[in-house]
């Protein structure tokens, strides 16, 4: 192990299924959160090679088990995101379907959508009747149908 890395992290403890003290903490975005192998480092200046058997989406309050014992708190960074209500559900419907035509990550709530900022897709959906508003906000959409995760073309 390579004298920079303090800590190994082969497990993760969902959110909401721990409790107790932390040795440190991780902030990330959500393409950062979508790993299986990556050296980390933490708010404190702790290295952790987060080294999981495959990848999955790492949840904001989830823990980062390390070899040692210690936990590691994942926080999920805000990013830049376009949020859309609309009072109509099918007008709301319509536009979700609109976003995975495109195939782009949309985090589902029962009145809102969020994707990440694009000016180009703003416009589209103003065009679609919406009056999307920017926002800085953690980002977690859905994962594939297939699986846990993001969604990669049409292979299944």
């Amino acid at each position: 192990m390579p004298a920079a890395i303090q800590h190994i992290a082969r497990s993760v403890a969902p959110a909401g299924s721990w409790s107790g003290e932390t040795l440190d903490h991780v902030t990330l975005d959500y393409d950062q959160r979508f790993r299986r192998r990556l050296l980390l480092e933490c708010h404190d200046g702790t290295q952790v090679l987060l080294d999981l058997v495959k990848a999955q989406v790492l949840k904001d309050g989830d823990a980062l088990m390390t070899d040692s014992g210690a936990r590691i708190l994942v926080v999920a960074k805000p990013e830049a995101l376009l949020e859309v209500r609309c009072d109509d559900r099918v007008q709301l419907l319509r536009i979700a379907w609109h976003l995975g035509n495109r195939h782009l990550p949309t985090e589902i709530a029962e009145d809102r959508l969020r994707i990440r900022a694009d000016h180009v897709i703003a416009d589209m959906l103003r065009k679609l009747g919406a009056d999307p508003v920017l926002l800085e906000a953690p980002f977690d959409p859905e994962g594939g149908a297939y699986g846990q995760g993001q969604i990669h073309g049409h292979d299944h």
